[in-house]
């Protein structure tokens, strides 16, 4: 929706197609905030690239880091005049908090919602802006491609495919959190785009970085509700069933190491003592101040009969974040003409192996302004393009549940070889069938090909390195394997990492 306000502003039509409404997306989702250097005397872009270089585990290319914690601040005093209601401290400015392997505390927040009032602040700028189409409940069927580049694509509205013909088309179409079975993420991020953009042309990169959350709630009967980290942030630990802090056995930061690594302590804490583990925001304050500070946590979990302000929550990991997406340069450009990616569905080079907590919201925000500008610096008029109409049936599975159960146990928070082998042959293997065309069957074929792609990245990459952690190859290989992984439709090849550190 920024990128679509950026681009409106510089006098282009817009068509902006989502396959539900504006405020379903996994940014509508996100709880905890926006990373940004704001406060000069205690932060810096520097410190804020060094934290990000440093979650990344060797694979980020630093430069697009560089342009992230230089333009975010900018990012987020746009969205705080568009109307953004950011929670503020006592001196009027914004509030900023600390989460998982900041050095600083550079993450502004409103409350626990910081999503949902970004998304419905810039849907309302959005539907007031006459050269703004909004198009809802339209899934994307194809990219309109050849070999001169994206010149739009098919959509399938009220059941009918037509085609929306563009200068500049850009996939945000969010994760791919619903190819696993346990996912904090909404039902929409089954991974469109990643098998949008391979099956036109374009690279992919990182699938086999998949960031689980280490705290969503885990209780029989209940979906995987997130608890934000910015909760271990203000001071709430993790404890197993006696009440002890296990995950300084893993790491000496506790609480606050990186995701990867609190989500696998959880995971070896649940498998070895096959108990619960819970996070405790009694540390936090009383319990009014938590829930007041927490208010979209504490609502959600009291319809499950938890009080966060009183009671220890029952947390597990589950799927949160795919760093790994379609490969971008940082203006949003894919390698195929006239199509850009941002969000979720792109592969900047951002967060390497491990994103840093808080950058998600910070990436899409800096790429959607950089991709408007470099849309608006280089606009292209095919008019008079006649795309290829899609097939009137697709191939794909069955059964999206035996896929989601897959995935869980073949690529999920440890793998190793053998499991990942069992996974490939499984997903090739699993009953297709020809679909007509409708939203749950695109769906179905978009997380085959995505969850086909992350298990054969997964099963290539013979080391372990941030959210990828290989019990059989238990150890970071810089020797062999300090390379991204890039996809095209003929299969996978190494790329050097730009400027990693």
């Amino acid at each position: 929706m920024l990128l679509a306000l950026h681009a409106a502003s510089r006098g282009l039509d817009v068509v902006l197609a989502t396959k539900a409404t504006l405020q379903d997306s996994n940014t509508a989702w996100a709880q905890g905030g926006v990373a940004a250097a704001l406060d000069l005397e205690e932060d810096s872009a520097a410190a804020h690239v060094a934290d990000t270089v440093a979650a990344g585990a060797g694979l980020c290319d630093v430069a697009a880091a560089e342009v992230v914690a230089r333009e975010a601040p900018q990012r987020v005093e746009e969205l705080a005049r568009l109307g953004v209601a950011f929670s503020l401290a006592l001196d009027g400015g914004l509030a900023l908090t600390r989460e998982a392997a900041h050095s600083h505390a550079r993450v502004a927040f409103a409350a626990d919602r910081t999503g949902q009032a970004i998304s419905s602040t810039l849907g309302e700028r959005v539907r007031a802006q006459p050269n703004v189409t909004v198009i809802e409940r339209a899934c994307a069927i194809q990219l309109a491609a050849d070999a001169g580049g994206c010149h739009g694509a098919w959509l399938l509205e009220d059941g009918h495919a037509r085609a929306s013909l563009a200068g500049a088309t850009v996939l945000a179409t969010g994760g791919i959190g619903r190819l696993f079975k346990r996912t904090t993420n909404p039902p929409g991020a089954t991974g469109d785009g990643l098998a949008l953009a391979l099956a036109a042309g374009a690279k992919l990169a990182d699938l086999e970085f998949v960031q689980f959350h280490p705290t969503a709630l885990a209780l029989a009967n209940a979906p995987a509700l997130l608890i934000s980290e910015a909760a271990r942030g203000e001071g709430a630990i993790l404890v197993d069933e006696l009440g002890r802090r296990f995950v300084f056995d893993a790491d000496p930061r506790g609480e606050l190491a990186p995701r990867d690594v609190v989500a696998r302590a959880i995971y070896r804490c649940l498998r070895r003592d096959g108990a619960a583990v819970y996070l405790d925001l009694r540390p936090i304050g009383a319990a009014d101040v938590i829930r007041r500070r927490f208010p979209n946590i504490a609502a959600a979990c009291a319809r499950f009969g938890v009080d966060i302000g009183t009671q220890p929550v029952p947390v597990a990991p589950a799927a949160h974040y795919h760093m790994g997406g379609v490969l971008t340069d940082l203006w949003g450009r894919t390698s195929l003409p006239a199509l850009y990616a941002i969000g979720e569905c792109a592969c900047t080079g951002l967060h390497g192996a491990n994103r840093l907590a808080s950058n998600s919201l910070a990436e899409c925000l800096v790429f959607a302004a950089r991709a408007a500008e470099n849309i608006a610096d280089r606009r292209r008029v095919d008019s008079e393009h006649a795309p290829s109409p899609p097939q009137p049936e697709i191939a794909a599975p069955d059964d999206a549940g035996a896929l989601r159960d897959l995935m869980w146990l073949g690529a999920g928070i440890e793998r190793d070889g053998p499991a990942l082998r069992r996974l490939c042959e499984s997903l090739t293997g699993l009953r297709a069938a020809r679909r007509p065309l409708e939203g749950g069957a695109l769906e179905a074929r978009s997380m085959w090909i995505a969850g086909q792609r992350i298990a054969e990245a997964a099963l290539a990459r013979e080391e372990s390195r941030g959210s990828h952690f290989r019990t059989d190859f238990p150890d970071r290989d810089d020797s062999r394997w300090r390379v991204r992984i890039a996809w095209t439709q003929d299969g996978w090849s190494p790329v050097p990492v730009a400027s990693a550190a």
